[in-house]
């Protein structure tokens, strides 16, 4: 690792983890659930290149029991049979969110997701892409190790 961000803006860190836990906390009163948040954040990882939060969620994917096949097959979700409407609609709200710039995001798109989420349940899965999205630049800006997370 280049810096140990963690040290280097504590205080800064708090407040990520502190949104990070908001997330997770929603995720179980709102049923986002650990699953989905996991699959969303492997699939942000995927798009970002970042080694560290790939390794990181995909352990911690098969650790709430998400299978193999899933986890290997999500960067071509669209072309799977293997992931539910609510999944897929999560999934292409995360990507979307991810690849903002210059894209936006369409209505038809919002509506889409809208019919498997809550107003506070899709406030707080793009809470949940924003959070992945930033810990993916630091790690990747600072060169976070993959293989070094422990579960």
């Amino acid at each position: 690792m280049r810096m140990n961000y963690f040290s280097a803006s504590p205080e800064g860190l708090e407040a990520m983890l502190g949104l990070q836990q908001h997330v997770a906390s929603s995720a179980k009163q709102e049923a986002l659930g650990d699953g989905l948040l996991e699959l969303v954040y492997t699939r942000v990882s995927q798009l970002n290149g970042c080694a560290y939060c790939i390794d990181m969620h995909t352990k911690d994917a098969r650790k709430a029991g998400e299978t193999e096949q899933r986890l290997y097959a999500l960067s071509a979700w669209r072309e799977t049979p293997f992931y539910t409407e609510r999944e897929r609609a999560a999934l292409a709200w995360a990507e979307a969110n991810t690849l903002i710039a210059g894209n936006g995001i369409d209505e038809a798109l919002y509506k889409a997701t809208r019919e498997h989420f809550s107003a506070k349940s899709l406030t707080d899965l793009t809470l949940a892409v924003c959070t992945i999205n930033a810990w993916n630049r630091l790690a990747i800006s600072f060169a976070a190790e993959a293989d070094s997370y422990q579960s």
